[in-house]
This record gives C-alpha cells, structure tokens and sequence, in this order.
C-alpha cells in the first residue's frame, strides 16, 4: 500500500511503516496538483501536517484514499466529518506533542517574565552602549514561584502545562466547558516517585481576575475567546500566552492593551494571519514571539511519526 507523506514524516515512522509493507513517499506535491498525484500513483493513505489542506475537492477527488493523517492536534486543515461521511478513517496524534507544547508556554512565560523577549532585540544593538541603561530597564522582573497560572482549556496539553507549572511552585487554576469538576494532577518524578495535586475549575470571569499567567489550550473557534472585555478584568501584571491557535486572541485589542499598559506581556506562538502575521503584533516591544514551532522539537516529531505508524498499521493491515 502506497503512503504520501506530503508535509514529510519522522524516521521513526519512516522505519515502521516500511517494515510493515507500507510504500513511503515523501514527495512535497503542491496543493493544486494532490489529487492528480494521489490518483496517478494509487496513494490510499495521506499523511500531512498543517501545510497541505484535505478539503472537500481533495476527499471527492480521490476514491481510492482511505485514510488522512494528521500530524499533531488540529484538524482545522482536514474536513473530518466530510471524509469519514466517504468512509475515509481520519486519524491524529493528540498525545504526541503535549509535552512540547507545554515547554514552549513555560519559554514565553519566563521569556515575560525576565524580558528577555526584549533584552534579545536590544542587547545586540546597544549592548555595548547602553548596558547600564539595559539593565536597568529589565530590572523590574518577576519570579513565577508563588504566582497563578490560568489555564483555558484542560485537555492534555492543558495538563502537561498543569504539571510544570506545580513543579515550579505555581497555584493552577483551569477554565474548560468539557470539565467542571476538581481534577487530580499526577505529577511524576525519577524512581517512581509522585505527588498528586487536586487543582480547582474556575469560570471564566473568575479566572482572568485572579491568574498572573495565562495560558490558552484550545481548538480553531469562529470567535476570539479573548476579547477587549476579557483583557479588561486581567491584571495589568499578568501576561498571556497563546500556543493553541490563531484567533482565539483578537490581536487588535491585544496590542491595544499592551499599548496602553493593561497587561504587561503576550506570547505568542500562532497568530490570526499565519503564515503573514500583522506587523503591528509582530513589531511590538512587549511580545515574545515564536512562528508556531509548539509541537516542533525533535522527540516530538519522533513520537508523532511512531503514533501515526501505529494506528495506519492497525486500521489498513
């Protein structure tokens, strides 16, 4: 059975699928010319990331496809419904990058915290003239032992970033529809060792008002989660972070409260307009900024490959 792997795929994955009879090829075909090439050369299996879109004209174009698999979390590239409506299994790897993910929140959190979102940009440029000066003005950081952190949206990723917060010393508060009960926290040390933490659920108003740190783990919403009015109940100490997908911030009114000191920073790893983020957000002094690399570290991409392999093998053979 032939697989394209069009957005590319993991050596670990490469290495299981072809010792289970899979044909792998990673040809990078252009989005225009899919369908022609998956027919041409009887692809039953299409792995891609977020690059390619598998919309309707790609799922009605390929008869023989069987299976679309997505790389990460999101499936917002992938009309989900419409290819299993055909009879086409539609597959991700949700558990693969949650760690990653997490660590990169914790990047932007610390990045905040110290400026060194800031101090970044600057040093080069005036490092050597104005170091006093430099110091100075970042020296107004803050620890996050002891401090709040918010979490919109309690998923796995949600509690991967529950359990780092807690091994830093941080009170978790969490916001999610899917569960309005306290969760238990299992957080696992060398040894077999473990501690558990029981963390509490807050509404929205609640959690905004009291979080020194937020941070946003949900799927593509045809709104902003996080409008003017949300930032306004915020602290003006408090930063946020937004590693999810782009949109869930109204980056209009995000700058707008940077700008005028009603929140002290953002970070920001997925934007409105990716891959063309608006120049306002990305030129402005008070946002860490990372080009959605949330899930992109090596062990990741070697876990992600591995879970998708896994399930192929076990759907198609």
């Amino acid at each position: 059975m032939k697989v394209l792997a069009n957005d590319g795929i993991s050596n670990s994955g490469k290495e299981k699928l072809t010792e289970n009879g899979f044909e792998l090829i990673e040809t990078k075909v252009a989005q225009e010319q899919l369908v022609k090439y998956i027919n041409e050369n009887n692809i039953v299996a299409l792995l891609v990331r977020s690059a390619t879109q598998v919309k309707k004209d790609v799922i009605d174009g390929c008869p023989n496809l069987k299976l679309i698999g997505r790389g990460g979390v999101g499936m917002d590239n992938i009309d989900v419904d419409y290819a299993e409506s055909k009879g086409i299994h539609v597959i991700n790897t949700p558990n693969a990058s949650s760690d990653s993910v997490a660590e990169l929140v914790f990047a932007h959190i610390f990045s905040g915290s110290r400026f060194l979102y800031d101090s970044n940009r600057n040093m080069p440029l005036e490092g050597d003239s104005k170091f006093k000066a430099l110091k100075k003005s970042y020296a107004n950081s803050t620890e996050i032992k002891g401090k709040t952190i918010g979490i919109i949206g309690f998923g796995r990723i949600g509690r991967a970033v529950a359990k780092r917060a807690l091994g830093l010393g941080m009170a978790v508060i969490f916001h999610d529809s899917h569960h309005q009960e306290k969760q238990t926290i299992r957080l696992e040390f060398i040894e077999g060792k473990f501690l558990e933490f029981v963390v509490k659920p807050k509404k929205l108003d609640e959690l905004l008002s009291a979080a020194d740190f937020i941070s946003i783990h949900l799927p593509a919403q045809k709104n902003a989660v996080i409008g003017e009015a949300e930032l306004s109940k915020m602290k003006t100490t408090s930063g946020i972070i937004n590693t999810s997908r782009g949109g869930l911030i109204d980056e209009v009114a995000l700058v707008d409260a940077l700008d005028n000191g009603k929140l002290a920073f953002a970070g920001l790893d997925v934007f409105e307009d990716e891959p063309s983020p608006a120049i306002k957000v990305l030129m402005n002094p008070r946002i860490s900024l990372s080009p959605h690399i949330g899930g992109s570290t090596l062990e990741a991409q070697q876990r992600i490959g591995l879970e998708l392999a896994n399930q192929m093998i076990e759907i198609l053979k």
